[in-house]
C-alpha cells in the first residue's frame, strides 16, 4: 500500500509542470547560468561553490515550496479529506508522501550531480556520506516547514508565502551567495536557517571531504523538531 501511494503521489509531482519547473528546470538552469556566466562574485571553481548551493534548492524546492503548495491546494479542493475517509490509514497518506518527495530529490540529485560533474565539478568522495546525511536531514526540515505551511494556512495565501519565502532563502539565505560573502546581519541570520545550513554544510563536506560540523546539524534538526511539533497540533484537514 505504502509503495503504490507513494507512487502515485511521485507520478502526479513529475506530471506538474509547474512543479518541474521549480524543482528541475530552476535549479538546471541556475547551475549552469551561475557557473558559467560571472554574475555573482564567487571563488575559483565556480562550479564548486555553485553546486551545492544548487542541491541545497533542489531540496527546498521540493520539500518545502512544492510540498506546502500541493497540500494547499489538497486540502481546498478536499482532495485530504476524501482520502482520509478511505480505507488508508493516515500515517500511510503521511509516508507516502514523504517516500515520494524522498523520490523527487533522488532524481534531483542525480541530474544535477551528472550536470555538475560535467561543469568541472569534482566533489570530495570522502564528504558524500557527509552530504546524504545533510540532504535527508534537510527534507526533514523544509518537509516539516512545508507541511506546516500548506496544512495551516489557505492555499491562495500558501502559494504566496511558499514562493515568498522561495525566492527570499533563494537570494539572502546562503544559497546563491555563501553565508560568509552576504552582509553582516543577513549573513549572521543565515547561517541559522535551514537553506544557509544545508548549503553551508553541503559546501564545506563536498569541498573538504570532512564533516560540516556540528552546526548545520542542529540548525536543521531544530527546525525539523520545531516545525514538526507545531505542524502536529496545527495542521488541519480542511
Amino acid at each position: 500500500m505504502l509503495a503504490a501511494q507513494s507512487g502515485v503521489e511521485m507520478r502526479l509531482a513529475l506530471r506538474n509542470g509547474e512543479q518541474v519547473l521549480l524543482t528541475l528546470l530552476i535549479p538546471v538552469v541556475l547551475l549552469v547560468g551561475l557557473t558559467l556566466l560571472g554574475i555573482v562574485p564567487l571563488p575559483e571553481p565556480r562550479v564548486a561553490t555553485v553546486a551545492p548551493g544548487v542541491l541545497a534548492l533542489a531540496v527546498m524546492s521540493t520539500a518545502f515550496t512544492g510540498q506546502a503548495i500541493a497540500l494547499g491546494f489538497d486540502r481546498r479542493y478536499g482532495v485530504i479529506r476524501r482520502l482520509a475517509a478511505t480505507a488508508l490509514p493516515r500515517w500511510l497518506l503521511v509516508a507516502g508522501r514523504l517516500v515520494a518527495m524522498l523520490g523527487v530529490v533522488v532524481v534531483q540529485m542525480v541530474i544535477l550531480v551528472a550536470i555538475a560533474v560535467a561543469l568541472g565539478w569534482r566533489p570530495a568522495a570522502a564528504g558524500i556520506g557527509w552530504a546524504v546525511l545533510l540532504v535527508l536531514l534537510g527534507v526533514a526540515a523544509f518537509g516539516s516547514l512545508g507541511i506546516l505551511v500548506g496544512g495551516t494556512l489557505r492555499a491562495d495565501v500558501t502559494l504566496a508565502v511558499a514562493n515568498l519565502v522561495w525566492f527570499v532563502l533563494l537570494l539572502a539565505g546562503g544559497i546563491v551567495i555563501p553565508v560568509g560573502q552576504l552582509p553582516g546581519a543577513i549573513g549572521a541570520v543565515a547561517q541559522y536557517l535551514p537553506s544557509g545550513a544545508l548549503a553551508e554544510g553541503l559546501r564545506t563536506a563536498l569541498a573538504t571531504g570532512t564533516g560540516p560540523g556540528l552546526t548545520p546539524v542542529l540548525v536543521l534538526v531544530g527546525w525539523t523538531v520545531v516545525a514538526g511539533g507545531i505542524a502536529v497540533r496545527a495542521v488541519r484537514l480542511r
